[in-house]
């Protein structure tokens, strides 16, 4: 099979597509005829060397396609059905995966919707978790307006929380769609937060990591109301906890997004896809930021 990979450390260039074994999932997992995958920053940290040290390493974690092969014990889906989950081997940019987690790909959605869903909808579901997001109190938002941030809007509306959400102007009229209050970040955010919320916030979640910290745990009322999935250098400085899936990865909302999204509770657009073979350009549009949604490479015939 076709798969990413790349053998040294850098810019998008070092990405390649190279003949791999075809993987046979193991018990409780299943293979699929990847149809899309997720792209997401940790694979640019990862191909700038910053996570993993080995070399060579292959890319994606998140992907949708047809099921084409049962591990031992599988029983909820078959051969044919169309399904979206995680890679937990990282390599889901690829013409074949396996998954270890998966759901059924929501009737409403083609597979660049569905592959686009995992990694956000676990992050957000876990960072929620953290935080204990209820259906009282009001829940600040830093960087509400990317897939991730997006994500932890809609569902902590759906939780029946209060949500304020940090974006750029242009974003502002979508972050009121996905049901938050939005406010601009940058200079004056503890001024701007209190204007709308005048006794401060109950809960912060920081998901852009733009050295924010100090005013969401002012605005929180201290470091234990505030969790960070961004900044780990400034979790560690304020004694904000760091969301990472070390503890334990909120996999079980994959089952359940799709009654979100089917009763329009629950959206997340797809920014632009690109081709397998287009994977460098894909790097590129999302190391450059100011995407809304997420980006999604696409294998074989347009889905």
């Amino acid at each position: 099979m076709k798969a990413v990979r790349f053998s040294r450390f850098g810019g998008p260039e070092v990405l390649e597509l190279v003949d791999l074994p075809d993987p046979h999932p193991g018990p409780g997992q299943v293979r699929i005829a990847v149809r899309a995958a997720g792209v997401n920053p940790s694979d640019w940290k990862k191909r700038q060397g910053l996570m993993d040290p080995e070399l060579p390493q292959t890319m994606g974690y998140e992907a949708a396609g047809h099921v084409d092969e049962l591990g031992e014990g599988v029983a909820d889906v078959a051969v044919g059905d169309r399904v979206f989950g995680f890679s937990a081997e990282g390599m889901a940019q690829a013409e074949l995966a396996v998954l270890s987690t998966y759901a059924p790909v929501p009737p409403s959605l083609g597979f660049p919707g569905a592959a686009a869903l995992p990694a956000a909808v676990e992050t957000a579901t876990r960072a929620l978790d953290q935080l204990g997001v209820g259906s009282s109190g009001t829940l600040l938002i830093s960087g509400a307006s990317g897939s991730v941030g997006s994500a932890a809007v809609q569902l902590a509306v759906v939780r029946g929380a209060r949500v304020i959400g940090t974006a750029g102007p242009a974003n502002h009229a979508y972050l009121r769609s996905l049901g938050a209050e939005p406010v601009a970040y940058g200079e004056g955010l503890v001024e701007r937060v209190r204007a709308l919320a005048p006794g401060g916030v109950g809960l912060a979640l920081d998901v852009a990591g733009r050295g924010v910290l100090p005013e969401l745990i002012e605005l929180a009322g201290g470091p234990g109301q505030v969790v960070t999935i961004a900044d780990f250098a400034g979790a560690r400085e304020h004694g904000v906890r760091f969301s990472s899936g070390d503890a334990g990865r909120a996999v079980h909302a994959l089952g359940g997004i799709g009654e979100l999204i089917e009763s329009g509770r629950f959206s997340l657009p797809v920014a632009r896809t690109f081709p397998l073979t287009e994977v460098a350009e894909a790097h590129r549009a999302g190391e450059g930021g100011q995407v809304r949604g997420k980006l999604v490479l696409v294998v074989g015939a347009p889905a």
